[in-house]
């Protein structure tokens, strides 16, 4: 009897321990937030929609811009943590829009001011430079040379860490000249305006790029205007202004984003028509597509792709899951080309907005903020991401 009391007593006391211990890692669970989509919003202080936005990716802030709600125009700062509207940097009249160009170098936030005529045309464009987040409030201009009002940035590389970034520029006047040239935004200097002669490279709309800051050079796609051609991956030295492409993979019209690793010479796209994600060696020039883990046609390709320099990561954003057009998708692949993580419980089929969807990413806390459009009743808000 002893002996079955003895063995009662430790059971008890072994059932507690196992009890305790199974509380004990719900609670850890519960405290570790679950990846993809997150609660934290970003709505716009006046009631408009978002025309632009990024974050500082070794910040507490981030910046938009809101067009169509109390006010013509505003510039905004956010909290990363909360969500919540920081400081109105600025608001415009009714003849002026602003747009987000993208948070450049370090904690640098790149703001055009496009003013617009009694009859409708662009008469000026300003860029106002907001340095840092920190200050909400206009601390100085950014003024290329030779920049007038036909003068059309269609793509910046947001460089962020690194001095250089890399601008895409349409001279929009009888010349139609696209041409590519580096800027140190912060200290305002400029390097070599570089005209792209190859017609690859003309397709204002489709070209995306990127800067490779170990050789300074600016990484931009290629479109042949061919939907089942593969497109080009083109080289421009920031310095020497000297111009070179190689054969990309996969296939499409259009490049729809990309990304570079400048540490280790990889690019990485997606692509309109195939619903492909590539990875390129700019070493060799060489390299492979993949598809996406869910295609299905036109619409369920990937879009914007953003590069995580910290843990190494690449982040593929697809606005539809495949054929019936279903939920939004964040893909996390490895520099080597290997689906890491797959994200879920987005909204962000914005694929035919004038300001495409952007993910914006916190490396250091492995999170960030995406564009959303879950609620009907809203133009457009962020919703933050863990991965």
């Amino acid at each position: 009897m002893k002996f079955r009391g003895k063995f009662y007593f430790l059971s008890c006391h072994a059932a507690l321990a196992a009890l305790v211990g199974f509380f004990c890692f719900a609670a850890q669970a519960a405290s570790t937030p679950s990846k993809g989509a997150g609660k934290i919003l970003v709505h716009t202080k006046f009631g408009g929609a978002i025309f632009g936005w990024d974050l500082d990716q070794s910040g507490t802030q981030g910046i938009l811009t809101e067009a169509g709600g109390s006010v013509s125009s505003a510039v905004e700062t956010f909290d990363l943590k909360t969500g919540k509207i920081l400081k109105v940097v600025s608001t415009t009249g009714p003849n002026d829009q602003d747009v987000t160009l993208g948070v450049v170098g370090s904690s640098l936030g790149l703001i055009e001011d496009e003013h617009v005529d009694s009859n409708g045309f662009v008469s000026r464009r300003t860029y106002h430079m907001v340095n840092p987040l920190t200050a909400g409030k206009f601390t100085g201009l950014w003024t290329p040379p030779d920049f007038n009002k036909n003068q059309i940035i269609f793509g910046v590389s947001r460089n962020e860490g690194t001095s250089t970034n890399a601008f895409y520029v349409l001279n929009n006047n009888a010349s139609d000249e696209v041409y590519v040239f580096g800027s140190d935004v912060a200290k305002n200097t400029f390097g070599p305006k570089v005209i792209l002669t190859d017609p690859n490279f003309q397709g204002y709309a489709n070209v995306k790029i990127g800067v490779d800051s170990k050789t300074n050079s600016a990484v931009l796609s290629g479109d042949k205007g061919c939907a089942v051609c593969s497109p080009q991956v083109g080289l421009v030295n920031l310095t020497t202004g000297e111009f070179t492409s190689f054969e990309g993979a996969g296939f499409g019209g259009a490049v729809n984003g990309l990304a570079v690793d400048s540490d280790d010479g990889i690019v990485c796209t997606t692509t309109e028509v195939d619903g492909d994600v590539e990875f390129y060696d700019l070493n060799t020039q060489t390299g492979f597509a993949e598809a996406l883990p869910i295609v299905g046609e036109f619409f369920s390709s990937g879009a914007d792709v953003e590069f995580d320099p910290v843990q190494k990561l690449f982040l593929v954003a697809q606005p539809n899951d495949g054929v019936q057009q279903g939920p939004s998708m964040i893909y996390v692949y490895n520099i080597q080309g290997k689906l890491v993580e797959s994200l879920s419980g987005f909204t962000f089929s914005n694929r035919f907005t004038v300001i495409g969807m952007h993910i914006g990413i916190h490396p250091q806390t492995r999170s960030g903020f995406v564009d959303d459009q879950s609620n009907q009743n809203v133009p457009n808000q962020l919703r933050s991401f863990t991965y």
